[in-house]
């Protein structure tokens, strides 16, 4: 627990909260939240300077958005925001944002209650009761609060839907994985590996599989680069690399030399692994490669700055086609494109082509385009990037379209 001072001071009402970011951790089981940098545009500033003095319209409000509302364990930012907000994007100008702290935003905890400012016919979120009027201030008087370090904050999503993906799927070019080492046998002729078997690997020829200094390495195992293909272009966006599992090395490779007629046989010797965890079963021919180190990646919730017309190129998992909500989804925008982990986005359904016998004659109609959906990028690699599927009233699947919010 640390002792946090609030000395006095006098705050004008037109000024609000500062933006909340919250930041979840890239490996499975991290739940602890921090502040970071994050990168702020003109725009973004200018946007900032504007809401911090006028929130936003009261047609921006949920129809039953509560006057008073008190956070509790297990809310997740975007579940506060479609709770007060019709477009849950903006939730930064319904907090408004302070310039100044930006790059230390305030956070959100459970307990703390959030009171609901319609004065002046905008919309502001503050943490203090009666903060409206016009012209008027408050003053307040010193006093001490203490405030857990223990990564209480609320996360922007919940934390387990996206975790696992920050470190399983993986989008490669064509010969990452074939220059990647590889699984050779397992133990006792073991064909099918799962957690707790012993296997052996080794590395391509130039590039064999040795121990470094430190800690224990950790390797995650893949098969079957699949091409994302764009389905409007046919341009292949990368390779999706399907996730098995985690082995840890345990010895490098190694050689022996015997000597038979005077002359010298080399022999390799392959390194030792053991499966440390098994999503599916691994068996030899799998590529490892090395476990990145943790991230921890600010998402903000927020539509794009420039326009943004890109399709679902596919669904993650093994033969699926259609996507449920908290299901992740592949899409044809990367950073190239300007594309940046928490911009949300559109889903519109790509309306069927069909013959209309209506007529006096027959004849081939595209139907509309409809919104079926939002979803947010978390992961975004050059040319293709994961997104969340955060909210559905019909079922999205490739080669539907994503557009700004």
């Amino acid at each position: 627990m640390k002792k946090l001072p609030t000395p006095a001071r006098r705050t004008n009402l037109s000024a609000s909260l500062a933006v909340l970011a919250v930041v979840a951790a890239g490996g499975v089981g991290t739940t602890a939240a921090w502040a970071q940098n994050y990168p702020i545009t003109a725009q973004q500033r200018a946007t900032a300077q504007q809401t911090a003095q006028a929130g936003v319209p009261l047609s921006e409000l949920a129809p039953n958005a509560p006057d008073e509302y008190t956070v509790k364990p297990g809310d997740t930012l975007w579940a506060i925001s479609r709770l007060y907000l019709l477009r849950p994007w903006r939730w930064p100008e319904l907090w408004g944002m302070n310039i100044n702290e930006i790059a230390n935003p305030h956070r959100i905890y459970p307990g703390q209650v959030l009171y609901l400012d319609k004065s002046g016919g905008r919309a502001r979120l503050t943490t203090r009761r009666g903060a409206g009027g016009e012209g008027g201030t408050i003053k307040l008087t010193p006093r001490t609060r203490f405030d857990s370090l223990s990564g209480m904050a609320l996360p922007t999503l919940n934390p387990s839907l996206i975790e696992p993906f920050l470190s399983e799927p993986i989008v490669v070019d064509e010969n990452t994985l074939q220059a990647a080492p590889r699984i050779v046998a397992g133990n006792d002729s073991r064909v099918l590996l799962s957690r707790g078997d012993r296997a052996y690997a080794r590395g391509e020829k130039d590039s064999p599989l040795v121990e470094v200094p430190g800690p224990l390495q950790n390797y995650r195992v893949f098969r079957n680069a699949t091409p994302l293909k764009d389905p409007g272009t046919g341009e292949i966006l990368g390779y999706e690399a399907q996730y098995l599992g985690k082995v840890r090395l345990q010895r490098g490779e190694s050689t022996t030399v015997e000597t038979k007629d005077d002359k010298d046989y080399i022999t390799v010797v392959p390194a030792t692994v053991d499966v440390i965890a098994a999503r599916e079963e691994i068996r030899a021919g799998d590529r490892l490669l090395p476990e990145p180190p943790r991230q921890l990646l600010s998402y903000a919730p927020r539509a794009p700055s420039t326009q943004v017309e890109g399709r679902i190129v596919s669904v993650y998992g093994n033969a699926v086609q259609f996507a449920a909500q908290n299901q992740v989804v592949a899409i044809n925008k990367g950073t190239r494109d300007g594309i940046d982990s928490g911009h949300v986005l559109a889903i519109l359904k790509n309306g069927e082509t069909i013959l209309d016998r209506t007529g006096e004659k027959k004849e081939t109609i595209k139907l509309p385009n409809e919104r079926i959906g939002l979803l947010m990028v978390f992961r975004p690699f050059e040319k293709v990037s994961y997104a969340l599927v955060l909210e559905i009233n019909d079922t999205p699947r490739a080669g539907d379209f994503i557009v700004n919010p």
